[in-house]
């Protein structure tokens, strides 16, 4: 198995340098790192073998939501906002952490769920904020009406006098 990165690389050099009866200190001035990593490298390859000396990655918390959770959302989501007791056809990211702790008892932050939503293709959307009394006829009134009023400009002078 070849290494993955330099880090990696160099546990394992370190390895054959010590099965070549090389002392651990020439080892770490070999390869510029500290006796103490060299010491404990080797005692890590001892153990459990020099395939430990590989890299790993991180495994990271499991995530709450199963994947086959997550591959129902978008049929939830297809539904619709009403469908689900929501006024409105919006998904803002809290509605969607309503329905996941509705639906499969997990609770997350809705700054989460908009990763969620990213990760199976669809996009947080973000209510557009209207007075409830706003009168629309009354605004088209203003805006064919007085802003064209607004919008007029001054007539030129009449050009300076010769005085």
């Amino acid at each position: 198995m070849s290494p993955q990165d330099w880090k990696e690389a160099r546990r394992l050099r370190a390895w054959e340098l010590y099965k070549q009866s090389w002392k651990q200190a020439l080892i770490a001035q070999a390869l510029g790192v500290t006796p103490g990593a060299v010491s404990q490298w080797i005692a890590i390859a001892k153990k459990s073998g020099p395939e430990a000396l590989h890299r790993r990655l991180a495994s990271g918390r499991p995530p709450r939501l199963k994947p086959e959770e997550l591959a129902q959302l978008p049929a939830l989501l297809q539904q619709g906002a009403p469908a689900h007791g929501f006024r409105g056809e919006v998904w803002t990211c809290a509605r969607v952490a309503v329905i996941i702790e509705r639906r499969f008892q997990v609770k997350y932050h809705p700054a989460h769920v908009s990763r969620l939503l990213k990760r199976i293709g669809w996009t947080p959307q973000k209510p557009i904020r209207r007075a409830r009394q706003r009168d629309e006829a009354a605004i088209a009134h203003w805006r064919d009406e007085r802003w064209e009023e607004l919008q007029k400009k001054p007539q030129p002078k009449a050009a300076p006098s010769s005085l």
